[in-house]
């Protein structure tokens, strides 16, 4: 008769001590909660914010310059009051363009050949190698673009014309070069995310490996491809440096690849050093185009969020 009672009284002694950890836990709990709230309120304030000092600077260059003007003017040169966006956006485009010729198809091939064809030893190297080049300076990247990839395209193409020493050609080789990684990391994972039982459902069937590459594993994946390749072309519209220091910093309305031009981001980069008067027209064209910049990425994130929902395969 005696056990019983020291049992219960063991228990009595502990329930004040589970009750104070449990009230513990949840403190705890809701002080994550809380920490991760402000994180995510920073973040959204933050983004208010960069949207609302573009637009309040724009609205205040729109007072002087029409919107028909600035998007469908052929002419950019503010200090003569000229404010046609046309030469920064078809050059920043040229810049994507060349970009993405370089970074899709080595980054699509090199995420194909680390998850489908090599082994884990190999895959050890080849990936943080390739991850490499994310962390190289862009302004590194660009003296390389500069003074080794012009002259060597130069060489290879010497039946062209090459005006200037820069090139909107050539800084968009750099710039594919300098996205191939991240291409290249997110289509790997969305590969690797496909499950083993459609590979060796294939390989029952009969299939050569390079079948089961082409026709299950990359259509399963285009969702996860097409989010890399989307980010990789944001990356590329917002790069500054490498296209400032390649591609010039002239405003052209050209797509020769050979042509120096200036790019949303160069012009912005090379405006904002404090040499203009604050309050000038000239001033608020900084955040007139860094506004029209805005509006494009989100558009074309916009569009790659309904393009992976489209194609997204969901497994269990």
């Amino acid at each position: 008769m005696t056990s019983p009672t020291i049992t219960a009284s063991g228990a009595g002694a502990d329930t004040p001590r589970r009750s104070l950890e449990a009230t513990r836990r949840r403190l705890g709990e809701q002080a994550v909660k809380a920490f991760l709230l402000v994180c995510a309120a920073v973040s959204v304030l933050v983004t208010t914010g960069i949207v609302l000092s573009l637009l309040f600077g724009a609205l205040g260059f729109f007072d002087h310059v029409s919107v028909r003007e600035f998007l469908t003017g052929t002419r950019w040169s503010p200090m003569r009051g000229e404010f046609g966006v046309l030469p920064l956006v078809v050059g920043t485009l040229n810049v994507v363009f060349w970009a993405l010729l370089v970074a899709v198809p080595i980054g699509l091939l090199s995420a194909i050949y680390l998850s489908e064809y090599a082994s884990h030893g190999v895959r050890r190297v080849v990936k943080p190698t390739l991850e490499v080049l994310a962390g190289i300076p862009t302004v590194a990247i660009g003296l390389f673009a500069l003074f080794f990839l012009r002259p060597l395209a130069e060489d290879l193409f010497p039946f062209l014309d090459w005006p200037s020493v820069h090139s909107v050609g050539v800084a968009g080789v750099a710039v594919g070069l300098l996205i191939i990684p991240l291409v290249a990391s997110i289509a790997d994972d969305a590969l690797r995310a496909v499950p083993r039982s459609l590979r060796e459902g294939a390989y029952a069937l009969g299939a050569s490996k390079l079948n089961v590459t082409l026709r299950v594993v990359i259509p399963a994946a285009i969702s996860g491809i097409i989010a890399g390749i989307v980010l990789g072309v944001s990356r590329a519209v917002g790069e500054t440096m490498v296209v400032l220091v390649a591609a010039g910093a002239s405003p052209n309305l050209t797509i020769d690849p050979t042509d120096s031009v200036q790019t949303m981001t160069a012009y912005i980069g090379v405006t904002a050093t404090g040499e203009i008067a604050y309050g000038t027209i000239q001033y608020e064209s900084i955040f007139a185009v860094g506004a029209l910049l805005f509006l494009m990425t989100l558009v074309m994130n916009a569009t790659a969020v309904r393009l992976v929902r489209r194609f997204r395969e969901v497994y269990d």
